[in-house]
């Protein structure tokens, strides 16, 4: 029977109860689909009131960890940990509350870009036949855009080495699922995207989390890893990395492409947030043996669901033979919305602009925040801020009307920090993010 150590905690005892669930589920100490204990039987080994197990079960229940059913017992959500991160929304928020739990980019609400260019396919007729399936010419206009827009990342591609999908998570599991095999073991950052272990789970892929410090995985247990585990597949991001925010330099660039090209690794890398940094892709160290998978969901619009992938052909062909696997999911609207974007400059206005406006909001958090600030990091549109107790704050926070993520949601395996992520990106304005950020530095008084 799973028993918890609740033993040390400053929390209230259901509150210990809920948070060890949640590390027990992190750690893989409970699995998916894994019965917990009945509620009187473990008040009883714990030597506490059942009515405070049956609390924090409901606790867990509503942040999606399990599930109950009468007569059946509470089970671990298949989703669990990763899920919870996209529950923490305002109905557990007072009316003032503020979510910076979630990555999104910055809306611009003065833009009319959307109305605009629907209004312009309107008038040209174009818009009515949206309605049907992409037709092959859209497609590769849609290949061509993207090997357009990559070249603003360094990376010059033909459009035949792109590959068209509905989103950077549906090309990460599309790729992990062409590359590996049920049982296959997996390497990722040791804290890595709630996406990324997600996909992982669902494919049956053991996900072995790589050592880092501020600058990426450490070389040297990326070798240890590889001997140890025997995976041939490595999801990396190596620009603007979520949840940590670091970036590998040029002297680690060569060291982990090295030790792909030694090892006959696939890496898979994940751009979403690359060109809102300064960094090139490693894919590009690396162009035979890597496929590079982003979107324009963090940098330009979340709901302009493209994505795309760019490799090899071979590696395209394998991942998807007949294009009915991830081309086929893009929405025509979203495509043809997308390619005008890129092709009148659009999409590159709207990140420059984002770039220039995530540089102000990091300004501000550093002037609210102080020495609780990351130092020599990239701006980024996620803080990752190593506090003691984290958990305790992160409670905190909740109470104040911030919703922020405890590392646990991002650790792979047993892997352990005290730290929390904040979006700077997710407040409607510079002023309900400086309003949370105060409210963050007084629940963390130094």
């Amino acid at each position: 029977m799973w028993l918890p150590d609740l033993q040390g905690s400053a929390l209230p005892t259901y509150l210990a109860l809920v948070e060890a669930i949640a590390g027990a589920i992190g750690k893989g100490e409970l699995k998916p689909g894994e019965r917990l204990p009945p509620q009187r039987r473990l008040a009883w080994a714990l030597g506490i009131n059942p009515s405070t197990v049956m609390q924090a079960y409901r606790e867990a229940a509503r942040r999606h960890l399990v599930s109950g059913e009468v007569g059946r017992g509470t089970y671990v959500l298949a989703d669990s940990h990763e899920a919870s991160l996209f529950h923490l929304k305002q109905p557990r928020l007072p009316a003032d509350g503020i979510d910076l739990s979630t990555n999104v980019p910055v809306h611009d609400g003065g833009s009319d870009d959307l109305s605009r260019t629907l209004q312009r396919l309107i008038a040209d007729g174009r818009l009515d036949a949206l309605q049907a399936y992409a037709p092959a010419e859209l497609e590769q206009r849609g290949r061509v855009a993207v090997s357009q827009l990559l070249q603003l990342r360094g990376v010059h591609t033909p459009p035949s080495q792109v590959a068209l999908c509905a989103g950077a998570q549906q090309g990460v599991s599309a790729a992990l699922l062409a590359l590996c095999e049920a049982g296959d073991p997996v390497l990722a950052e040791a804290f890595t995207a709630p996406g990324i272990k997600a996909a992982a789970r669902q494919l049956r892929l053991p996900l072995h989390g790589v050592a880092m410090d501020e600058r990426g995985i450490l070389p040297q247990d990326l070798d240890r890893q590889v001997r140890a585990t025997g995976a041939r597949g490595l999801v990396l991001t190596p620009c603007l990395q979520n949840p940590t925010g670091s970036s590998m330099d040029g002297e680690r660039r060569q060291r982990i492409a090295e030790l792909i090209e030694r090892h006959g690794l696939w890496l898979i890398e994940d751009d979403v947030y690359g060109a809102l940094g300064e960094q090139a892709p490693l894919s590009a160290a690396v162009p035979a043996r890597s496929l590079l998978v982003s979107s324009l969901s963090k940098t330009v619009a979340p709901g302009l669901r493209l994505g795309f992938m760019q490799g090899p052909q071979a590696l395209l062909k394998r991942i998807d033979p007949q294009g009915h696997a991830t081309s086929w999911a893009v929405s025509p609207l979203c495509l043809a919305l997308a390619c005008e974007w890129i092709e009148d400059g659009t999409a590159a206005r709207k990140l420059a602009w984002q770039r220039e406006e995530l540089q102000q909001r990091w300004r501000l958090a550093a002037r609210v925040l102080g020495p609780r600030m990351p130092t020599g990091r990239e701006v980024a549109p996620h803080l990752w801020l190593h506090a003691p107790h984290s958990a305790e704050l992160v409670l905190a926070c909740r109470a104040a009307g911030v919703e922020v993520v405890p590392a646990e949601v991002f650790a792979v395996g047993a892997a352990q920090a005290s730290a929390i992520r904040i979006s700077l990106a997710a407040a409607r304005s510079r002023a309900e993010l400086k309003q949370a950020l105060e409210r963050i530095a007084e629940a963390w008084p130094l």
